[in-house]
């Protein structure tokens, strides 16, 4: 698997993502992702790729991004995490997370952190999270519908040789 940065090259592979209403509680899809990152600079969304399928989105989102969930301005928030729906269960939200520390720190050296929130209903990816290294400090937000768990990554305890 490999992450590589959106490129408009890439809108059919968007256009074929399947996410389903129950995952769009938790999140936003990523057509609704890119749209924004249009207007925002400071807004990355990246896609997973597994052998030429695309099956994971997530947005790294520096800067303001973070503000609400770190006061850390060297952090970078993970949002609008999904994997596909027809790819679920497969492993490919593991691995993506396992490639994000690399990955931040070859493209945003500077960063040292990184951050991510989740629904407190959310169970199954809390528990992903903290498999994956993400710890929850007991920082706590409002979301739209219920209470969001902010849960970070210490890339420099976390450091990758």
């Amino acid at each position: 698997m490999q992450l590589k940065f959106y490129e408009e090259t890439d809108k059919q592979l968007i256009e074929q993502y399947t996410i389903t209403e129950q995952q769009l509680r938790y999140t936003k899809s990523p057509q609704a992702s890119i749209e924004l990152a249009k207007s925002e600079a400071s807004r990355h969304p990246i896609l997973a790729m597994k052998e030429g399928r695309f099956v994971t989105f997530f947005v790294l989102h520096e800067k303001e991004g973070v503000i609400p969930y770190s006061a850390n301005e060297q952090a970078i928030l993970i949002r609008s995490f999904s994997t596909d729906f027809h790819e679920q269960g497969k492993g490919y939200a593991k691995k993506a997370l396992q490639l994000i520390p690399s990955f931040v720190q070859r493209y945003f050296p500077a960063i040292n952190e990184l951050v991510l929130s989740v629904d407190m209903p959310n169970r199954a990816a809390q528990e992903l999270y903290k498999k994956c290294g993400f710890v929850d400090e007991g920082v706590r937000v409002t979301g739209f519908d219920d209470e969001l768990i902010v849960m970070s990554y210490d890339l420099e305890r976390n450091k990758l040789d």
